[in-house]
């Protein structure tokens, strides 16, 4: 039986501005019915490859096809097929979330008879039901962002492209934010999602960790956090930031990042390589209250294949 075609496919895809290039032959497929992340710093290329997939902006060299159309030769096209929230959704601030709604359904050519089902259905799984004759303009920055989730699919389409949904909104707001999109890939549309957070990429099928506009490392989450080199250690410090800094420089040490309170260093052999570590941090004065191996984050992987916390 043949396979069916991935919902999103770039192959080479590329963009630059004067002399500088924001994605630079970009090729990885995206399943359909797939949760994908594509996660990197500011400067990574993210929004460029968002913008370039919605049709917004052209690619220089290459092409993707989403839903089987090219952006580069039917851009109109591929808007038909997929339903895209920016960094700066254009919601109107003086429309209501019901005429916000309304509008972007005029512009997909919703037909009128579909309209009060799937409004009903948005107002269910966005709780803004309560909220529809509230001016958007009045509601706070995670309402917003659910109103423009809700602007995106009212035409139900079968890719859904979002561009860091969760940047500055509450942690409540973030979490029904997700909630709304596992929502949205149980019922089979493929989400294709940009984050710089890697604790939300941990929740993707798939990632790619983008580096300069190239894919720096690509696959599950899990099968990224094993293949990390070494051993990774928590280690809870008295100073854990003058520890992070001291412990860069230690040379049985591949990595130390600090982590919330505590410090992520990355060794080749624990019994070997941490004694060292800890006779420099005794030297410095630097108490070491607990030692203990844990799994590796994506965030160790990305320190590991680039060297910058994306978060930064």
């Amino acid at each position: 039986m043949a396979t069916a075609p991935d919902a999103i496919q770039l192959q080479g895809l590329t963009r630059r501005f004067g002399a500088a290039t924001a994605v630079d032959h970009l090729t990885l497929a995206v399943g359909r019915g797939e949760l994908f992340g594509l996660v990197g710093p500011d400067g990574a290329g993210k929004t460029t490859t968002m913008r370039m997939l919605a049709g917004v902006l052209r690619p220089d060299e290459g092409d993707a096809l989403l839903a089987g159309v090219s952006v580069r030769r039917d851009p109109e096209g591929v808007k038909h097929h997929i339903g895209y929230m920016s960094q700066r959704f254009g919601l109107y601030g003086d429309l209501s979330v019901r005429e916000n709604i309304e509008f972007y359904a005029d512009l997909y050519r919703v037909p009128r008879r579909e309209r009060a089902e799937r409004r009903a259905r948005l107002y269910e799984f966005s709780g803004l039901g309560e909220f529809e004759h509230r001016l958007a303009a009045q509601l706070s920055g995670g309402m917003k962002q659910k109103l423009g989730l809700c602007c995106a699919l009212v035409h139900e389409p079968e890719i859904l492209l979002l561009d860091e949904p969760t940047f500055g909104v509450d942690p409540i707001s973030r979490r029904d934010l997700w909630l709304i999109v596992h929502e949205m890939v149980a019922r089979g549309v493929t989400v294709l999602v940009s984050t710089a957070y890697l604790d939300e990429a941990e929740r993707c099928d798939h990632v790619a960790l983008l580096d300069h506009g190239r894919v720096a490392a690509l696959d599950t989450p899990a099968a990224l956090r094993a293949g990390i080199a070494g051993v990774t250690l928590e280690v809870r410090l008295s100073d854990p930031r003058l520890a992070a800094r001291l412990l860069e420089g230690v040379p049985s040490v591949r990595h130390a990042e600090l982590f919330g309170d505590t410090v992520h260093v990355v060794v080749d052999a624990a019994e070997r390589d941490w004694p060292p570590a800890a006779a420099a941090l005794d030297r410095a004065g630097i108490r070491v209250i607990d030692v203990h191996p844990v799994e590796a984050s994506l965030e160790d992987v990305f320190i590991e294949r680039i060297g910058e916390d994306p978060a930064s």
